[in-house]
């Protein structure tokens, strides 16, 4: 079976086209306008669209892989259904029509009972604003299921970001180009943002220095002037010190400090407590780089700060993303259009989300919300007055929680539950679709219409279908459609195709004619928005003290909060371990690439040779690494990438990929961050001995 029903519009349109217009859906800063090369209804290859700046015809070596995404020899083309145990990966073909009618028909038996008992599990599988929560979050709006709190990524620093600045907004990123120190702050751009390391490269060639701030020796690191390796979870230490030092040696902009800021007194008196020799004991770094760092951002214009979440996904990451976003203001580095801080661009974006997701639908009901981050105990719950129902029904899709999920064991055993019923809309078997009761084939970019916003630039871009859907696999936003008209849903917008769902996201705020022509518009927004102040807080100033915060009960001001499990601290797992991204890998996508996987080579663990050596471990031993809440089995790598006390789990391997069946989330625990209740992944204790 072959649906039509919402691409076929833009299929005909372009089916003599040799090349078709569309955005890469990753989850990528750099939201890539993409040219696919269609031939006789086959996509031959994907490649950057030369007429788009940011992406200037270049693509990662993921991306420029997508045909192999589309057309991969395992990817699911027909519904399936479990036939064996949970987690046992076996499964019959079985019709749309049958599959989606028993589907319907479990989730109005448990909606009966009470609808919050069934739970939306999505997240960045695609950035696209239709096929992400359009006609899902309609469907679950109407039917009252349990909101998500969608947090697993970014969201300790966004809020950070937020309650600092306003929004989640900042410079424009091809103006970092222009600037003469580039401080790169929990980010690996060589992996994870080819276009702005293209970007920053351009700058040093210009004569800018940058400068690395990652516990990691990255490739980026390597590439950079200097690299500060501090510990994981002191990034508000450092930012703190570096205040210090700015306010000790008069390098200041007064005048914009008092016309364009908030809280300055009680910064400042935060600020002198923060000597860079007590920050160098808790970072793990010498006093006298921090000063070096502190004179150059001090006495260099335009000073520019490109903070990425790395450094977020710790206890005090919302606190640490406040105290690094609080630096330009100090300096006036916001003066010049080549200074002042990027983390995420997205709130510029002027999307209207209740337009496409129709919260209205709730008809004032309030669903509880469960937090993505805990899913694993939350699926464990019995039901209680505080909790709610226990989860009956989860709907997963854009998201493969069993590898990204922390604690991974506990989310295992929930998924393992023969009473919980999950369907799961997937292009390939995940370590999640084996626990599923229904796989539903989904489309890939290359196979539906979307639209899409950025948290890297400020460009909208239209993704067109290129091919028609392969085998009988679908768009999210049709199945939901289908499940919504079987649940009895009348609402007229269940009938929106997802070209009117397209049109509906910006409105008329974007040029919709631009989009169709160029597949990408860029929106109107100052080259230096805050040069005379104007931030998009309370107070139209840069908050170093929030009020938001403060009536919260939590502390107004940015400080060092230390982490859960502080490195140094315990004798049974005296090594901290953070768990970047492999290079070749984009979370947990692109794992099952032939290529790309053969390019990473297998899950390994980097140590620092004095770790390594201590515990009787060479490059290439099968280790064991360890904590009270699992264990992962692969291989060490001794590496001048990791620094005395630090190990590096690079993920996000598959489960079924790893040597024991398992991969590095099952080290990671479900606490929550200080601020935007964000996961705590690089807040995590181990040992590890060679087996």
């Amino acid at each position: 079976m072959r649906s039509t029903t919402t691409n076929a519009p833009g299929i005909l349109e372009l089916q003599h086209s040799a090349q078709v217009l569309g955005a890469c859906p990753h989850d990528c800063p750099d939201t890539c306008s993409l040219l696919t090369t269609v031939k006789d209804g086959v996509a031959l290859k994907v490649q950057g669209n030369p007429a788009h700046r940011h992406t200037d015809g270049v693509l990662c070596a993921k991306v420029s892989r997508y045909t192999e995404r589309t057309y991969h020899p395992e990817r699911v083309l027909t519904p399936l259904k479990r036939t064996g145990p949970k987690g046992s990966g076996r499964f019959e073909p079985i019709g749309w029509d049958a599959a989606l009618d028993d589907i319907a028909s479990r989730l109005k038996s448990i909606a009966e009972r009470d609808p919050q008992a069934i739970v939306p599990y999505s997240y960045a599988g695609t950035m696209g604003l239709v096929q992400a929560e359009s006609m899902a979050a309609r469907f679950f709006n109407k039917l009252g299921a349990s909101l998500l709190d969608r947090t697993i990524c970014s969201a300790a620093g966004g809020e950070g970001v937020a309650q600092t600045l306003g929004g989640k907004v900042g410079m424009k990123v091809e103006f970092f180009a222009e600037a003469k120190l580039i401080v790169i702050w929990g980010s690996n751009p060589i992996t994870s943002s080819v276009h702005f390391w293209r970007v920053a490269q351009e700058a040093k060639r210009r004569g800018a220095k940058l400068v690395c701030i990652d516990p990691r020796r990255t490739e980026t690191a390597r590439k950079c002037h200097d690299h500060l390796q501090l510990l994981p979870g002191t990034d508000a230490a450092l930012a703190l010190s570096l205040m210090h030092e700015l306010i000790a040696n008069d390098w200041l902009d007064h005048d914009y400090i008092a016309q364009h800021t908030l809280g300055w007194d009680a910064l400042r008196e935060r600020a002198l407590g923060w000597t860079p020799e007590r920050a160098a004991q808790l970072c793990g770094l010498d006093a006298g780089r921090i000063r070096s760092l502190a004179r150059d951002y001090g006495t260099t214009r335009p000073a520019a700060i490109r903070l990425n979440y790395g450094m977020q996904r710790v206890r005090g990451g919302g606190n640490a993303a406040r105290a690094v976003c609080c630096l330009p203001a100090l300096t006036g580095a916001w003066r010049d259009r080549a200074g002042g801080v990027l983390l995420t661009s997205s709130g510029q974006f002027p999307v209207d989300r209740a337009a496409l997701q129709r919260p209205d639908l709730l008809a004032g009901r309030a669903p509880r919300t469960i937090n993505m981050v805990t899913i694993g105990d939350d699926l464990l719950r019995p039901a209680s007055p505080s909790f709610g129902p226990r989860i009956e029904a989860l709907v997963v899709y854009n998201s493969n929680p069993l590898a990204v999920a922390p604690d991974s064991s506990k989310v295992v055993a929930g998924f393992s539950r023969e009473d919980l019923f999950t369907v799961v809309l997937e292009h390939f078997r995940t370590d999640t679709a084996d626990y599923a009761d229904y796989i539903l084939p989904a489309t890939t970019q290359l196979e539906h219409w979307d639209i899409h916003s950025a948290y890297g630039h400020t460009d909208v871009l239209l993704n067109r279908p290129a091919i028609a859907p392969v085998g009988e696999s679908r768009p999210n936003t049709q199945v939901f459609r289908e499940l919504a008209a079987r649940m009895g849903f009348t609402e007229p917008c269940f009938s929106d195709d997802d070209l009117a769902l397209v049109r509906a996201a910006y409105g008329e705020r974007v040029d919709f004619d631009e989009l169709l022509e160029r597949g990408f518009c860029t929106l109107n927004i100052p080259d230096a928005p805050f040069a005379e102040g104007g931030f998009p807080t309370p107070s139209g100033k840069c908050e170093f003290f929030s009020e938001r915060l403060a009536r919260q009960g939590l502390d107004g001001l940015p400080d060092h909060v230390p982490n859960y499990e502080v490195p140094g601290s315990s004798a049974h797992y005296p090594l901290a371990m953070i768990s970047p991204p492999a290079r070749n890998f984009l979370n947990s996508s692109f794992v099952n690439v032939a290529s790309l996987r053969a390019s990473e080579g297998e899950p390994v663990l980097e140590m620092h040779a004095t770790d390594a050596f201590a515990r009787g471990i060479a490059s290439g031993s099968v280790v064991r690494v360890f904590n009270d809440r699992g264990e992962y089995v692969c291989k060490a790598q001794v590496s001048s990438c990791a620094r005395p006390g630090v190990v590096n789990g690079l993920g996000v391997w598959w489960r079924k990929f790893g040597l024991a069946a398992t991969n590095v989330n099952q080290l990671t625990s479900q606490r929550l961050t200080d601020l935007g209740r964000g996961p705590v992944f690089y807040d995590c204790l181990v040992e590890v001995e060679v087996m």
